[in-house]
């Protein structure tokens, strides 16, 4: 019964399937259970069926201290005029200062229009080989080969998020809610070009006039091109002016303005041991 259970045309079957398998062909050896228990005795009660593995994907742990040292990017569905319609905005993200350093919006999703994107947005903010890791989920156009090639011809590192983990690409997902949780968003764009028109509008505010409340209040802008500190000690100046003529105001300290984190994680690793001074 173990020949038969372990031959190549049982070899991936259940002992039910086996059993009624034998039975069609006028054969009965043994009972369904004595299959199972000749085969724990054997330690070889297991999934029988041959089955997709899908791999082990490690979990991501990515460090910004600087603007340009990781972007994310992600593609997001625009509805139509009409249903079933929809049109793709590929937004890139520097995760560090929130600036969004590249957008499109398309009528389809393909992988040689991300590369066309991601291409332009290197050459504008000027990447050198080595500096750079983008980070994306795993979907068609960010696993593609022409952009991993892209990638890899420009000394970018790319890495991807584990299967079905929204949590991976957070910042990302973040400034999707952002774009259409705005209250002039509309339910449906009457053609491409009225989608274009208000994403222009949109990553022009997101990143010259938004307060962001994950940089202390800063705009993306100044973060990105280094202008916190000039911001920062006007806004000390100012607090300490209004300090010096009313103290009684401010019970318990001077006050100060917020910083913005010095570094920003995707996945921060779970601490050792001491105080972390990163976010």
């Amino acid at each position: 019964m173990l020949s038969e259970l372990r031959s190549e045309r049982f070899v991936d079957q259940a002992p039910a399937e086996v059993y009624a398998g034998l039975l069609d062909e006028g054969r009965y050896l043994c009972s369904e259970r004595t299959m199972y228990r000749l085969l724990s005795t054997a330690g070889e009660l297991r999934e029988r069926r041959d089955q997709l593995r899908h791999p082990a994907y490690a979990k991501p742990e990515l460090l910004a201290a600087r603007p340009n040292e990781l972007w994310s990017w992600d593609i997001t569905k625009l509805l139509g005029p009409a249903k079933w319609t929809c049109f793709y905005l590929y937004v890139l993200l520097d995760v560090f200062s929130r600036y969004v350093v590249g957008w499109m919006v398309a009528h389809r999703e393909s992988a040689m229009l991300a590369k066309k994107l991601i291409e332009a947005s290197l050459q504008k903010q000027a990447i050198q080989r080595g500096q750079l890791t983008v980070h994306a989920d795993r979907g068609p156009s960010m696993t593609s080969k022409p952009v991993a090639l892209m990638l890899a011809d420009l000394g970018v590192t790319k890495t991807h998020s584990r299967l079905q983990v929204s949590n991976d690409n957070p910042f990302s997902e973040a400034q999707f809610k952002t774009l259409k949780y705005r209250p002039e968003f509309p339910e449906r764009f009457g053609c491409i070009e009225d989608s274009r028109a208000f994403c222009g509008g949109f990553f022009d505010w997101y990143n010259n006039d938004h307060y962001h409340s994950g940089l202390a209040l800063l705009r993306p802008a100044t973060v990105h091109y280094g202008k916190t500190a000039v911001v920062l000690a006007q806004r000390r100046e100012i607090l300490a002016s209004a300090y010096a003529q009313h103290p009684e105001r401010f019970v318990r300290r001077a006050p100060q303005p917020a910083e913005p984190p010095k570094a920003v994680w995707i996945n921060p690793p779970k601490p050792t041991g001491g105080n972390e001074d990163l976010q």
